[in-house]
């Protein structure tokens, strides 16, 4: 695309994905590479809060891949995959949803690219997490809004499970991590749904 668009003596914006982002000017288009030449560093901002979603990934990986795409350009910081009881999946595609990142990435025109890991359990995913805010979303009753308990700043970690939800010994293992039980609401959502909008939540508390 860069190359049918665009030539020598153009502008562009560069990131690395790791917060770097630069104003740019190509001195060379071929068939294969862009070559330009950096003209000054763009102001990357810092977020106060980061943001790590861990979700069980669903069937049907199209919705996965939807999900990561929309993440990105909302500015989540990380995505874990993980194995539940009621998992639908057991394999992923990671170089795929990469693409999907980095896609969102330039959509976004932001500086840092989402960091996909990949699938893990989730007693594993639990023992080696280190959080400020901690979060697992269920459809069990009499559960506190996630509205309701956020605060801005900090690491903020939340876990969505399958469609089929977390068990009940999966739940009392994330709150027996650290976790809180929460609700996303009334309906009852697509796992890539859930994921989506906890994160816009904490994007709103953040005024991000």
């Amino acid at each position: 695309m860069l190359v049918l668009r665009l030539g020598p003596e153009d502008l562009i914006q560069v990131t690395d994905g790791k917060g770097l982002k630069v104003l740019a000017k190509i001195t060379e288009v071929n068939k294969r590479d862009c070559h330009f030449s950096v003209i000054e560093k763009l102001p990357s901002p810092e977020k106060s809060f980061h943001l790590h979603l861990a979700i069980a990934p669903t069937k049907n990986l199209d919705r996965m891949e939807w999900m990561v795409e929309k993440l990105g350009e909302i500015g989540c910081d990380q995505v874990s995959f993980i194995k539940t009881a009621n998992s639908d999946r057991s394999h992923l595609r990671m170089e795929r949803l990469e693409k999907k990142a980095i896609s969102a990435l330039k959509q976004s025109k932001g500086s840092k690219k989402v960091i996909l890991n990949p699938l893990t359990t989730l007693k594993d995913f639990l023992s080696n997490l280190s959080f400020d805010q901690g979060y697992v979303a269920h459809l069990e009753e009499d559960t506190t809004y996630l509205m309701s308990s956020l605060k801005p700043k900090g690491r903020v970690v939340i876990l969505v499970g399958p469609e089929g939800d977390f068990t009940k010994e999966e739940i009392e293992t994330s709150r027996m991590s650290g976790m809180t039980p929460i609700s996303l609401g009334n309906q009852t959502l697509r796992t890539e749904t859930a994921g989506l909008m906890a994160c816009h939540f904490v994007n709103i508390i953040n005024k991000f």
